[in-house]
């Protein structure tokens, strides 16, 4: 499906809650999709940097005590608007094919 592959939303939706650092943002899209969709760095990461030059996402690097900086991700108000757009397009797409895979087989006569 289309849909499956759109990593950008799925971000997009995560980030939509609260800010999060990459490793975080793959938890969550495994954790809420019940481990059904599960990305590793070698997907995330260019998703994050294709956001980033996008300007739907803004990162910084948030200091750790003890450990190494963490670079850290939070959506715009750019990156809001462009969540609703998938989610307007995700809710046209499931009903259409809810309308079918829905819908009872018609009689033949």
């Amino acid at each position: 499906m289309a849909f499956k592959g759109d990593l950008e939303a799925l971000v997009l939706a995560v980030l939509s809650e609260r800010d999060l650092h990459g490793y975080e943002i793959s938890k969550q899209i495994k954790l809420r999709s019940g481990e059904v969709l599960k990305y590793g760095e070698g997907q995330l990461y260019p998703a994050l940097h294709k956001l980033e030059s996008e300007l739907f996402i803004v990162a910084k690097w948030v200091p750790q005590e003890g450990k190494p900086d963490r670079k850290v991700y939070a959506i715009t108000p750019e990156g809001t608007k462009e969540l609703a757009r998938h989610q307007s397009a995700w809710r046209r797409f499931a009903e259409s094919v809810s309308g079918i895979m829905g819908s009872k087989p018609s009689e033949a006569n």
